[in-house]
């Protein structure tokens, strides 16, 4: 019965995480905006969050590339930092695991064949309007790497 009980009160804490979090919807990156030469930018890239029942969230990323290429991936998993396989495109990672410190920040983490490939924080503006990304991996010399994308609200 206790274990039903703490149960309960972790799916009622996950449900309200998700009722109350300004991350769920559609985010588009501002292109313009990417720390690449403009002719190895994609045309459109877009991160969708949404609950997907039972605790669970699910993230939708469609890339359009700047040579008509498209790419998507998709992952469900649980808000409690256990890892969840990423389904479609796997370029830079397999695996996926997500924590919510808070109601506008999502802490990711993303693996490829069993090591870790980047760490990627979200964080919604207080208008919920705009959404920063800081990607964190290690760049070919090993060393540490951080880059800041920008979002926009689509829905």
């Amino acid at each position: 019965m206790k274990r039903i009980a703490l149960t309960l009160a972790a799916f009622s804490l996950s449900t309200a995480a998700s009722a109350a979090s300004p991350l769920l919807g559609s985010w588009s990156v501002d292109v313009t905006k990417l720390p690449v030469p403009p002719e190895a930018r994609p045309k459109s890239v877009t991160m969708t969050f949404s609950d997907a029942g039972a605790g669970k969230w699910r993230t939708n990323v469609d890339i359009l590339g700047g040579d008509g290429s498209v790419r998507q991936m998709t992952s469900t998993y649980a808000l409690d930092g256990s890892a969840a396989p990423i389904e479609g495109d796997q370029m830079e990672a397999d695996t996926s695991a997500v924590k919510l410190p808070a109601p506008n920040v999502m802490v990711l983490a993303l693996g490829k064949g069993g090591i870790p490939a980047s760490t990627r924080i979200y964080t919604v503006a207080p208008d919920g309007k705009t959404m920063t990304e800081t990607a964190v991996y290690f760049g070919a010399d090993g060393k540490p790497v951080m880059r800041t994308n920008s979002f926009n609200r689509l829905r």
